[in-house]
């Protein structure tokens, strides 16, 4: 299988987390990409253009970031980022919201990136800020349990760690004045799992371009 995928990516991250969490990161071959390059064979692979995207060994392909580890699950058995039975429910919406932190920080990020400074819309940044803002609120006053090893992670806390470096790499700390709770359980989940330092991307390695980020 083939994973296309770029280092920023917080999409990306999060399933390459999974992989090494599973025990699947031998199965599965790295391949990176550039969401900004027609010639890229990633449009082919995923019409929308959008990374992470699963390539199996069958040539079928599995995209977004939450379908990849659905999959991801399955292979290792099931049970291990999704629980069985009602409980399951929590942590597909968790994840849910976290990727929609990761979602909203992105939309920040491009905002930036690709309009000149007279056509960007401040309004459309703080509205996007607003929703990262909220979905940390949440995650504050319903922090994951502390993990003792990659078996206490769920899909979920998964996520979250990701869109919580992601804020790191894209805007600094700011974020952990007001969340002690969280950066106590960030930092549980750093030793509980090793891959989440492997999956680091330094921001002195980022392109200036680094237009590949979408789940």
């Amino acid at each position: 299988m083939k994973l296309r995928s770029s280092p920023p990516s917080p999409f990306g991250r999060k399933v390459k987390l999974a992989m090494a969490m599973l025990g699947l990161k031998d199965r599965i071959e790295i391949v990176e990409a550039n969401t900004a390059d027609p010639a890229d064979s990633l449009r082919g692979q995923n019409p929308l253009g959008k990374i992470p995207a699963l390539v199996l060994e069958n040539g079928d392909v599995l995209y977004d970031s939450a379908v990849i580890l659905e999959y991801l699950d399955f292979l290792a058995g099931g049970n291990k980022l999704f629980p069985a039975g009602e409980a399951r429910f929590a942590v597909l919406r968790d994840q849910a919201l976290a990727d929609g932190i990761m979602d909203a920080a992105l939309l920040r990020v491009y905002e930036k990136r690709f309009k000149q400074p007279g056509f960007r819309d401040p309004a459309w940044d703080a509205y996007q800020s607003e929703k990262v803002v909220r979905g940390l609120a949440y995650f504050e006053q319903n922090t994951p349990p502390e993990p003792a090893s990659a078996k206490d992670v769920d899909a979920a806390g998964l996520t979250l760690a990701c869109a919580l470096g992601y804020l790191d790499l894209r805007f600094g700390d700011g974020w952990r004045r007001d969340h002690p709770g969280l950066v106590r359980w960030l930092a549980a989940f750093e030793v509980a799992v090793p891959a989440y330092a492997d999956t680091r991307q330094p921001a002195a390695l980022l392109p200036d371009d680094a237009a590949v980020e979408l789940k």
